[in-house]
């Protein structure tokens, strides 16, 4: 079974930082893009950060950018995203998504916040950072 499960969240103070961690299984994603999300209460799924596995292309929604950096482990099968100089606007819960390659790019896709049903998702980690 594929699974893409999502940890490192919590509560921080503003300023603070935290790494996210999505780790598959159940299927190698060679090549694949991924991305994070994240949703907070009352808006609309927004993709943050995309990257292709293997590669080393990343794109990073203008909120984030210089704040966020996404990564990955290769041998583990781990997608990261180390927040810094967190805020309360990061607020939200964070989702890591899988989905086949796209010429349009993987960040581009990422950013477009927009998705199919190919794509295949974590259950979700909470951030909540306090003023």
């Amino acid at each position: 079974q594929v699974q893409l499960v999502e940890s490192g969240g919590g509560s921080v103070q503003a300023g603070g930082s935290l790494r996210l961690s999505c780790t598959a299984s159940g299927y190698t994603f060679s090549g694949y893009c991924m991305g994070w999300y994240r949703q907070a209460p009352g808006k609309e799924r927004e993709g943050v950060a995309g990257i292709r596995l293997g590669g080393d292309s990343t794109d990073y929604a203008d909120s984030v950018k210089g704040r966020f950096t996404v990564s990955q482990d290769k041998a583990k099968n781990t997608l990261y995203l180390q927040m810094s100089r967190l805020e309360p606007d990061d607020t939200a819960m964070y989702y890591c998504a899988a989905f086949p390659p796209t010429p349009r790019g993987c960040g581009t896709v990422v950013l477009s916040s927009v998705w199919s049903t190919d794509f295949i998702w974590g259950q979700g980690t909470q951030v909540t950072v306090s003023s």
